[in-house]
């Protein structure tokens, strides 16, 4: 007999388990349904005959309307379900009240004090460039500096992060270049940083570093590499020397976990992303918050369709307004660049069963739980406010997870269904949706979160993510740290010169 979840009892719809061949039964909240075609796994199934027009309700929202009839036990897909949504929109501030549990016993990891109050998970020294011309010599120091770490074994690792902007960029775009990596600078999870410039590019170092404003001198460093008389490699290599010397005696510490700022992602989702592993995510972010900590949601156009809830969850009328203006900035600029508002869901998405961008929304926005949204960050914006955030920044994963790094997070929790093996510049946690990508690819997936439609009670799976997410911020590596894969991405909207 075939398998269906019905996540709310309002559904007109059930999500297949497993492949289903036409002709399958199955028993849905006590009535038999015989499969009318088949439903790959993921996919959603009619739990009654529907009409052309009819909402399909799933999560006990609409996520659309059907395009044509459709009979009892039949698919419904992409191909069949369109959006109801639609340009901008108007919201009333309509309050619920948040309730969160009592956090019990208090947790802690081990994690890196810093001197300006901050708390690191890693230990390394970053290699940044401020212009994409001197992308050649970051990645020859990191080489080279990384032969020598034997002798800095305070430093977990050496990490150039190349990239393409820092000249021929105007207003927004070269801002937005400068913030994040001036970010960066101030990262706890660096124990010290190298900033590497040309001397003519747009991001002159003089400026940036009037950005970066006060930084430990002995740990944060520049080198202008037109300036630098002789070899510049040499010469950064001295100063990469001197930080590690004043890091040498950093040492992991026990740090009450309200100190932890964990960022909120998901990427390359399918039919089950809002069955298991964002609903976990979704149940940690509440044990986080009630515990103190911090944990931010980005990826706005995948709020699009269930930004009420966010928004209902505001702690004041201040929050709800800055929210409103999150959502209609982002509908804006698509709509200023000619693209559709509601087109979202990709290739991968649809061939994994996520039909529309409300369905994808209401998804996705599961990861936040049910905390109280407590402030509403720009991008490029660093965290000031504790619990529950909300930022700015697109659904393009790399784009979006460096977003969340750079305002502070200091581990990204990343959920996938499809898999990928990228990695930003914290650690990037991989949780599966399902057993099969799991299985499929062990050196990506950090942790499954398909065993709780394999039969494996919340509780304990919930209780596993925990001790995972508490390890890695106590320094156990994660896979896209051992593959090396520790990149970035800057949000680029305008023109380049």
């Amino acid at each position: 007999m075939s398998r269906f979840i019905r996540i709310n009892s309002n559904d007109n719809v059930a999500v297949a388990v497993t492949d289903v061949a036409e002709g399958d039964v199955c028993i849905i909240d006590g009535i038999e349904i015989k499969a009318a075609g088949p439903v790959p796994a993921g996919h959603k199934m009619a739990l009654r005959d529907m009409s052309e027009g009819e909402d399909v309700i799933k999560y006990g929202f609409p996520i659309g309307h059907l395009t044509r009839n459709v009979s009892k036990g039949s698919l419904i897909d992409h191909n069949s379900l369109k959006t109801n949504l639609d340009g901008i929109l108007e919201y009333t501030y309509d309050p619920k009240p948040v309730r969160l549990p009592d956090p019990g016993v208090k947790a802690t990891f081990k994690g890196f004090r810093r001197k300006d109050g901050g708390v690191g998970i890693r230990n390394e020294i970053w290699i940044i460039p401020t212009v994409g011309c001197v992308n050649g010599i970051v990645r020859e120091l990191q080489e080279r500096f990384s032969k020598e770490l034997p002798a800095w074994p305070s430093i977990d690792r050496a990490v150039a992060f190349p990239h393409n902007y820092g000249c021929s960029q105007l207003g927004e775009d070269h801002e937005n270049t400068r913030k994040i990596l001036a970010d960066m600078v101030h990262h706890p999870n660096a124990a010290g940083v190298l900033v590497v410039g040309l001397g003519c590019e747009n991001n002159q170092l003089g400026a940036f570093r009037e950005l970066v404003g006060p930084a430990d001198e002995s740990r944060v460093k520049f080198m202008e590499s037109q300036k630098v008389q002789g070899d510049e490699i040499e010469y950064g290599m001295a100063l990469l020397r001197d930080i590690a010397a004043a890091a040498a005696e950093d040492k992991r510490e026990e740090v009450p976990v309200d100190e932890l700022r964990i960022g909120l992602k998901c990427g390359g989702s399918d039919g089950f992303s809002g069955i298991t592993a964002n609903p976990m995510l979704g149940r940690f972010s509440d044990w986080l918050v009630a515990r103190g900590g911090t944990a931010v949601l980005t990826e706005v156009p995948e709020m699009f369709g269930a930004e009420t809830i966010l928004m209902s969850r505001c702690k004041d009328r201040a929050t709800f307004d800055k929210t409103v203006h999150l959502i209609n900035d982002f509908k804006e600029y698509f709509m200023r660049n000619g693209q559709p508002v509601y087109e979202n869901p990709s290739p991968g998405n649809k061939a994994g069963g996520i039909s529309t961008l409300e369905e994808k929304s209401l998804g996705c926005t599961q990861k936040s739980g049910k905390s109280e949204v407590t402030d509403v960050l720009k991008y490029g914006e660093r965290l000031k406010t504790r619990g529950l955030n909300l930022l700015s920044a697109p659904g393009n994963d790399l784009v979006a997870a460096t977003a969340l790094a750079a305002s502070g997070c200091q581990m990204v929790l990343f959920t996938t269904g499809r898999g990928t093996p990228f990695g930003t510049f914290v650690p990037t946690v991989k949780i599966s949706t399902n057993s099969r990508i799991a299985a499929a690819k062990p050196k990506w997936i950090d942790f499954n979160a398909g065993v709780i439609t394999d039969g494996k009670s919340v509780a304990q799976t919930d209780d596993e993510f925990i001790d995972m997410v508490l390890s890695v911020a106590s320094g156990t590596y994660v896979n896209n740290e051992t593959s090396g894969y520790s990149e970035i991405a800057i949000f680029k909207t305008g023109v380049t010169l």
